[in-house]
């Protein structure tokens, strides 16, 4: 028998969409999506599966993908699929195959969650998830929220089997005859979250054969942790964080008097982006002389004699759009030109102009100040590296680098820093037909 009363109960617990509505349901094949689809078609709720291949195990994928159209079929529900070149796009990214996959199925499944008029999108997270989730952050550092766990509930996206364990998913599988289809990668502990699987959690068990059960009420408390962590802070901002004209000024004695110091202030600006490095900055600090400068994308602190000033970057200037058409645009302080040529020319030693393999570009184009986890790779370099780390290496005054623009694609990347360096991607090659030339000029304002 399928748990169908306790799938109900949760939902309703944790208020997980309202009676009548409709759910799209991520499902991969795997038997912990098998169970949430089974679970929704016998709870009677008016679903949808989507499916995504990513052509990472070309057989096993089709294989997948052709299971998982029949399971929708015989549970008599609509079935959308897709392909996705998971790996091209992480290489084009810079970023691992895992997190390439997530940003494509997540995008995917909430365009046809709107298109086709569903609610939320349900995925199949289960208590073993949640508690290789929190070792994961633990490992790599994590603050409250990284304690709590996977929500219940995150925007339009449902967890509604977070009530089941992984052993109790196999019960149900071997109970009702579930047929399913077993990833091949699930077994291999190349990632993180497999080794944790299958070389950590269970040596955890034995010291606790209940260790789901006792992550289950330890998150409980991390939760409510978090909501009285909410509250102090909703008491605290209106005392310390002081709208005068386009500033926010900080009294410094009622910084001092934060217990905990490091959490609460770190907590209060990290909505501006201040990261836990500058607050440790700005806490040791506090007694030094005026003048100190600490910075966030968009925002600066300045340390005064009794209180800290926030404000916005005077620099910032809004985002530019350039469209396949134009022919110039104006950033701020700054020209562009654009110059369309048939013939591969390449501008050398000129940090003011930059040739473009034109195929390579995806329009609309961005011309915009440099963001928090932007990067890029330098010309004539392999590696990534960060726009912050490079202004740093650069010496680039801090009042400066919000006036820079950077010239980003229409898939996100950044072409180049506009006066400073080109991306080792976009560059012109033996291959390139046409290409676009970028001039950067200053204007007399």
């Amino acid at each position: 028998m399928l748990p169908v009363q306790q799938f109900e109960n949760f939902i309703t617990q944790h208020r997980l969409f309202e009676p009548g509505g409709r759910v799209l349901a991520a499902v991969s094949g795997g038997r912990d999506s098998v169970v949430l689809a089974h679970l929704l078609k016998q709870a009677g709720i008016d679903f949808g599966i989507a499916h995504c291949n990513f052509q990472l195990r070309p057989t096993e994928a089709l294989a997948e993908q052709e299971f998982t159209k029949n399971l929708a079929k015989s549970l008599d529900v609509p079935f959308y699929t897709t392909n996705f070149d998971a790996a091209g796009y992480a290489h084009q990214k810079g970023i691992s195959t895992q997190m390439a996959a997530r940003a494509l199925r997540y995008e995917w499944f909430e365009q046809i969650r709107y298109s086709f008029n569903y609610d939320c999108i349900a995925v199949a997270h289960h208590q073993n998830d949640s508690v290789e989730t929190i070792l994961l952050n633990l490992t790599r550092g994590t603050g409250i929220a990284g304690m709590h766990g996977i929500l219940p509930k995150n925007g339009l996206i449902i967890r509604p089997i977070l009530f089941l364990n992984r052993d109790e998913v196999d019960a149900i599988v071997a109970d009702n005859g579930l047929q399913y289809m077993e990833d091949s990668s699930n077994a291999s502990s190349k990632y993180a979250r497999n080794k944790l699987r299958h070389e950590v959690i269970p040596r955890l068990k034995e010291l606790n054969p209940k260790l789901e059960e006792t992550f289950d009420n330890n998150i409980e408390r991390f939760r409510e942790l978090e909501q009285l962590l909410d509250i102090r802070l909703n008491e605290l901002r209106p005392r310390l964080l002081v709208p005068y004209g386009d500033e926010i000024h900080i009294n410094i004695a009622a910084v001092k008097s934060l217990s905990p110091q490091r959490l609460l202030l770190f907590a209060l600006l990290n909505p501006y982006g201040f990261s836990e490095t500058v607050i440790n900055d700005i806490i040791s600090s506090l007694d030094k002389h005026s003048g100190r400068v600490f910075e966030a994308p968009g925002y600066v602190m300045v340390l005064d004699r009794n209180k800290l000033i926030l404000s916005k970057s005077k620099a910032a200037v809004d985002t530019v759009l350039i469209n396949r058409e134009d022919s110039e645009v104006t950033y701020g302080n700054y020209k562009i030109n654009l110059l369309h040529d048939d013939s591969p020319l390449i501008v050398k030693d000129n940090p003011m102009a930059l040739s473009v393999d034109a195929e390579a570009l995806i329009y609309p184009l961005q011309v915009r100040s440099w963001q928090h986890g932007d990067y890029f790779i330098p010309m004539g370099m392999t590696g990534r590296k960060k726009l912050s780390d490079y202004f740093v290496s650069e010496k680039i005054p801090v009042n400066q680098k919000d006036q820079i623009p950077i010239l980003v694609n229409g898939n996100g990347d950044v072409i180049w820093i506009g006066g400073y360096r080109p991306d080792e991607r976009y560059k012109v090659s033996a291959l390139t037909k046409k290409v676009i030339i970028f001039e950067l000029y200053m204007l007399n304002l």
